[in-house]
């Protein structure tokens, strides 16, 4: 049933406020800047989220300091060349008569890192993790009304702490949270469904309420459960008594009727509004969205959403959003999930730590499955400075607040505990493996428990079986990259395979999933869950390119004398520090969201494309690729070869029929059968521009086919937004791809040179522009930049002003474009 209940009450009441706007910014370690008299009037206007790292440095130099880039970045190509630092945040702001009268907070979902604050001059404390969300009470130190309120931040990113690119200062969302002293906690209404079926479904409610009053307080609790719709479809009425200055949890249960079911093809969500009432006055409102759904992670039918089987098709995010750095813009955190869903992607590991609230909030919108993680560091650290300083006195209280943050999130699915943790296979890994996994299924034990294993026996010098003992902590194993023991990298036995078997021999109720796999594994790891429903998916390293861990899945030329095997020893051919190469090249994904070759690859693996036909990038005589075990060949989508006539091109086929017939012109140029165990067929073609063309045959009918065709030369530009109307807000964002096209408007996919210089007229800005080029270090935030492969990107931001802002893009001998956006 439907009930007519109104929400009109609870509308007008204002608990949360936007905090984002009119902070003042200094990166520079400066003294008593966190009191109210000090000077800040010469520091720079920001608003939030901001990352200065990826920011333009000063002393421009060629081959030096380019960009935000700099070869005496402390962190190397592993912070992708970055410059982390000191800096400081400010901001004034006053508080009415009404609001001084209630308990007022501050909510950071994010501070890269090791961030100190201060209100008018009083320290209230410090977070060293930079992924973790915190706040601190303001209420005892608050200035009388009318007078001014400074908040002031220092954040510290020194020293080596992070292996990828991590972005400096007030990445996220920062909220003004204003409650009455009695009022429901932060993070206080934890969300759970039981007991689902198509007739109804029993919501349940953890509520707890705290009591600031110095005497015993007594009201009414009320939820009200309200449908997409808007319509209010199950209410619960509570009386409460909450002794002065004390917290309790009250606990209800509503049944609806005829729910809908939250799903990745049907991502139907629910909002709770729970209010406290006094008498007749609404003391506090708290919206809690969630959804619907049943899971389940069973041995012998694998992983089971609302009773039905999926297999994971994953992929390892970092955090970082290309051009616009770390700087966690709710459009962008949503774009990166769309990206991935068109693809075929229906899960996202964030590796190795808590996302934004606003990419989880995208991934509960959009229907992707989450894995989220804690940490990349226990005790034994990867770097110096990283949180193995921090881990006995933080660890309880980072991953407490991820769990109460993130509890309600329908999308996830697994908490993380840790990534290929070094003490795993020791007692210390498992007393701590322990605590963290007992702390998990006390906050929620609605979710099974996993963590990231890697296993390099000429690394680790342990056995694999002094890691079971760590493993019996799980209640679902990760492993990476134990499906690809052939790999010359890894130089193990099929042994390794075999223990993931084995291991469910022990525990036949137990799941696996491959936590990192790499891209060239993509058919072997999901073959082994399609024919093993204990093993429940994979998670690719990675989705996306990111800042950082520059080079790792970039291919290079070796001579043709030296072996193909490379091993461990081997590896400092990709992990080097190779300027002027910034980002991973590991991606399905470029840095600016355009598909690679690994991605076709996928397609074919997941059955989302019957054909895909690549072009490997020509090599050097005498020389051979080096295939890097988190990249993929060197090739594109392109029949442009020009110089090459005549010459051999090496051509890849990806597809699941039995025989593939390449032509050229017309003409047949190759036929192969495909090997059993493989989607791949290779061919040497003596290049003519024109069209090549690549059919697929089954039972000796033609079932699919694909072409490239020879572009013309690049005669124009061409511009296409994902939204060509945003909102009047100041951080919402339209995506503007950039395109060099020819005559006919086509891409011409070896555009790469060729720089374009942008304009925007209207009340908005520029904040990024990129490209997918791992080696094209110059400017994310000046107007002008080389397209790479034909393609482009600008992100354009709005302001609080309602109208029209035209992009225009021109480049030498291309007729230019331009776009209008609408802000309303």
């Amino acid at each position: 049933m439907i009930f007519t209940t109104t929400i009109v009450s609870s509308q007008s009441y204002k608990r949360i406020t936007n905090f984002n706007e009119g902070w003042l910014f200094l990166k520079e370690n400066v003294s008593n800047a966190e009191g109210n008299n000090f000077n800040d009037a010469d520091w720079r206007k920001v608003n939030l989220p901001h990352d200065w790292s990826i920011e333009d440095l000063p002393n421009q130099s060629p081959n030096e300091i380019v960009g935000p880039f700099s070869k005496n970045s402390n962190g190397k190509a592993a912070t992708g060349w970055t410059v982390g630092g000191t800096g400081w945040y400010r901001k004034k702001f006053t508080l009415s008569k009404n609001e001084l009268s209630k308990q007022v907070s501050i909510y950071f979902d994010g501070v890269y890192m090791n961030s100190d604050v201060w209100i008018n001059g009083q320290y209230l404390g410090n977070q060293p993790y930079g992924y973790s969300p915190f706040y601190f009470d303001l209420t005892p130190y608050l200035k009388k009304e009318g007078e001014e309120n400074v908040i002031a931040v220092r954040i510290r990113n020194e020293g080596k702490n992070s292996r990828w690119y991590s972005g400096s200062g007030i990445y996220r969302n920062v909220s003004l949270i204003i409650t009455d002293p009695l009022h429901i906690d932060h993070w206080g209404v934890f969300v759970t469904t039981t007991e689902i079926s198509s007739n109804q479904a029993k919501v349940n409610l953890l509520v707890k309420v705290t009591n600031k009053w110095d005497n015993i307080k007594n009201g009414v609790l009320t939820t009200r459960i309200i449908n997409s719709k808007g319509e209010v479809v199950g209410v619960s009425d509570k009386k409460i008594e909450i002794q002065n200055l004390q917290s309790s949890e009250i606990k209800e249960s509503i049944t609806i009727q005829n729910p809908k079911l939250w799903s990745i093809d049907s991502p139907t969500l629910y909002k709770t509004i729970t209010e406290i009432k006094e008498g007749n006055r609404i003391v506090d409102v708290v919206e809690t969205s969630f959804g619907i759904r049943d899971i389940k992670f069973d041995g012998k039918q694998g992983f089971l959403l609302n009773g039905k089987r999926v297999i994971l098709k994953g992929g390892c995010i970092h955090h970082d959003n290309g051009p616009l750095g770390a700087a966690a813009f709710e459009r962008a955190e949503e774009r990166k999930v769309e990206i991935l869903k068109k693809s075929g992607f229906n899960a996202i590991r964030t590796s190795h730590n808590p996302p934004s609230q606003a990419l989880l909030d995208a991934c509960d919108k959009l229907g992707m499955l989450v894995m989220d993680e804690a940490f990349d560091t226990w005790v034994r650290p990867k770097n110096s400075e990283d949180y193995n300083l921090n881990f006995n006195e933080w660890w309880k209280k980072d991953l407490d607040a991820m769990l109460l943050r993130d509890r309600n999130h329908p999308s996830i699915i697994m908490w993380s505990i840790g990534n290929e943790i070094y003490e795993a296979p020791d007692l210390l890994g498992q007393e701590l493996a322990k605590k963290l996994a007992d702390e998990v299924r006390k906050l929620d034990p609605t979710r099974p428990v996993t963590e990231a294993f890697v296993y390099l026996p000429g690394y680790t010098k342990k056995s694999l079986t002094e890691y079971i003992p760590h493993m019996d902590n799980l209640d679902v194993e990760g492993y990476n990259y134990f499906l690809e023991a052939k790999d010359v990298y890894f130089q193990r036995d099929s042994s390794v395979v075999n223990f993931v078997d084995k291991q469910h021999d022990r525990n036949p109720n137990k799941t696996f999933v491959v936590t990192e796999s790499l891209p060239k594994f993509a058919l072997e790891n999901y073959n082994k869950s399609l024919v093993s429903p204990y093993m429940i998916g994979s998670f690719k390293w990675t989705a996306f390119d990111y800042i950082g861990e520059a080079g790792i899945g970039k291919s290079r030329l070796k001579p043709e004398s030296r072996p193909d095997g490379y091993g461990i020893a081997g590896m400092g051919m990709f992990f080097k520090d190779e300027w002027p190469i910034f980002n991973s090249a590991c991606g399905d994904f470029d840095l600016i969201g355009n598909k690679k070759q690994a991605s076709y690859y996928q397609d074919v693996v997941w059955d989302i494309s019957p054909i895909e036909i690549l072009v490997r990038n020509p090599i050097v005589a005498g020389m051979k690729e080096a295939i890097s075990p988190w990249g993929f060949p060197q090739e594109i989508k392109s029949w442009n070869w020009a110089g090459l006539e005549g010459k051999k091109v090496k051509v890849d086929v990806y597809t699941k029929c039995q025989k593939v017939v390449l032509k050229l012109n017309g003409k047949i140029v190759g036929e192969q059968d495909i090997p059993e165990g493989t989607i791949t067929a290779t061919f040497d073609v003596d290049y003519q521009p024109g069209i090549i063309i690549a059919e697929g045959y089954k039972g000796g009918k033609k079932i699919c086919s694909q072409i490239l065709k020879t572009t013309g030369v690049p005669a124009a530009i061409r511009l296409v937004t994902d939204r060509n109307i945003i909102n009047a807000a100041v951080n919402d964002l339209s995506f503007v791809s950039v395109e060099v096209i020819d005559k006919q408007g086509n891409v011409v996919p070896n555009a790469d040179n060729i720089d374009i210089e942008y304009e925007l007229t209207g009340d908005a800005s520029i904040v990024g522009i990129g490209n997918g080029n791992p080696s094209d270090m110059s400017s994310f935030q000046t107007n002008t930049k080389k397209v790479f492969q034909g393609r482009g990107l600008v992100v354009v931001k709005a302001n609080n002003t309602i109208g029209d802002v035209i992009l225009k893009a021109k480049a030498k001998d291309l007729v230019g474009s331009n776009i209008t956006i609408k802000i309303k």
